[in-house]
């Protein structure tokens, strides 16, 4: 049924489904992990791959195949691989392109386990890593006139909200030999579409935003390159198995067909909570891209939609305040997850951040004070009057 003139909003409900001999409506959940084959001869023309078909649902799945080639369409993209988690995806893009003697340059703005793998894991394996400030283009220029085999960004970051210039880095990244990978999770297909501007990876957490209610697990990895697929992503996919179970996907396929109207309606909670708390009470900064005072607003509208449906705050009075007003929330609950309908907030120093050195932390900007909150789709009223009580509590 895919149809690539379809708008998003279309390609959401319909991409890449494939109906049964049984006509279902509902995507056709398979929770099968082998194939039979009608002969011998035709099992073994199969592992030969002299014929295409299902042989194992480590490899292929027919309802993780109609996710990944709805992902591939929403993303613009030719190729998808469906992950079990977000950073089994990032560690896909990763592993199947490097090898001992490798550089990777990195922006320092990444979620915590991704930090882990550049700073801990690859140097394992003979592999350099490089960390710059993402938004500084010299620190970029100069990292990169080294040949670097690939370049890894988060935009927004994780958890401040940082904007990376993609169009200028993947331009530098490209003249020194790297291929660009974005995690894009935070404003997701429907607000940014990083391929536009110049990248040649998108990796996502579909945990978050596509499944959009904290239900399943699941990451994606898209592209363009032909080669890339064949000789480096699917012997590395098929061989280590960090494949998406097939109910996940099942769930993600239905999480898809409302992300457009989902993100679109965080979005605007995101930007009215957003203005709300420069006016409260031990506020003493709101990191927000849609705000006119983030300083790298005119970049972030450039490549964005909408402002996006993150944000993250800093409270006077550190981890104490932080965690009391926490503590004093009722409808928002605490949690590490993002991206649900339920709004979330989270301490990242102590969390999602905990095992990045201190020093790097506060030069990132992730004090003791911070706090990180994904944006729900409650009435944002409730969720003013919420914050409203909590700081009331903590700073009277």
């Amino acid at each position: 049924m895919s149809n690539k003139t379809w708008r998003t909003a279309t390609q959401l409900v319909h991409g890449g489904i494939q109906r049964s001999a049984f006509d279902e409506n509902s995507e056709g959940l398979f929770l099968t992990s082998g194939y039979i084959y009608e002969t011998a001869e035709e099992q073994e023309a199969t592992f030969k791959e002299e014929i295409k078909r299902y042989q194992y649902s480590r490899f292929a799945n027919p309802t993780t195949g109609m996710f990944e080639e709805r992902m591939a369409m929403i993303e613009g993209a030719k190729f998808c691989l469906a992950t079990a988690t977000g950073m089994a995806a990032i560690n896909t893009a990763l592993m199947a392109q490097l090898k001992a003697g490798d550089r990777v340059v990195a922006s320092r703005a990444l979620f915590g386990s991704s930090l882990f793998i550049l700073n801990n894991i690859l140097p394992r394996y003979g592999i350099e890593t490089v960390l710059v400030d993402g938004g500084d283009l010299n620190q970029w220029e100069e990292a990169l006139k080294q040949p670097t085999r690939v370049v890894l960004l988060e935009t927004p970051s994780n958890p401040t909200l940082d904007i990376v210039d993609m169009q200028a880095v993947c331009d530098l990244a490209h003249a020194s030999g790297a291929r660009v990978i974005v995690d894009n999770v935070f404003a997701t297909p429907i607000l940014q579409k990083p391929m536009e501007f110049g990248a040649d990876i998108v990796v996502y957490s579909t945990t978050k935003y596509v499944d959009g209610q904290g239900r399943t697990l699941g990451g994606a990895v898209l592209f363009n390159d032909e080669d890339l697929l064949k000789n480096e992503m699917m012997p590395f996919f098929r061989n280590t198995g960090p494949a998406m179970s097939p109910f996940n996907a099942w769930t993600q396929l239905k999480g898809l067909e409302t992300m457009d109207i989902r993100v679109m309606k965080h979005s605007e909670n995101a930007t009215l909570l957003a203005r709300f708390l420069e006016n409260l009470k031990g506020v003493a900064k709101v990191n927000y891209p849609g705000l006119q005072a983030h300083p790298q607003h005119k970049l972030a509208m450039k490549q964005m939609r909408a402002g996006g449906p993150m944000l993250s705050f800093e409270l006077d009075g550190g981890k104490d305040k932080a965690f009391a007003f926490e503590n004093a929330l009722n409808l928002v609950k605490i949690c590490n997850n993002l991206g649900d309908t339920k709004s979330q907030i989270t301490h990242p120093a102590t969390t999602t951040h905990s095992k990045v050195d201190e020093a790097e932390r506060l030069h990132l900007g992730i004090s003791q004070g911070l706090l990180r909150l994904s944006v729900g789709l409650e009435d944002v009223e409730d969720i003013k009057e919420d914050l409203a009580q909590a700081a009331q509590i903590v700073y009277g």
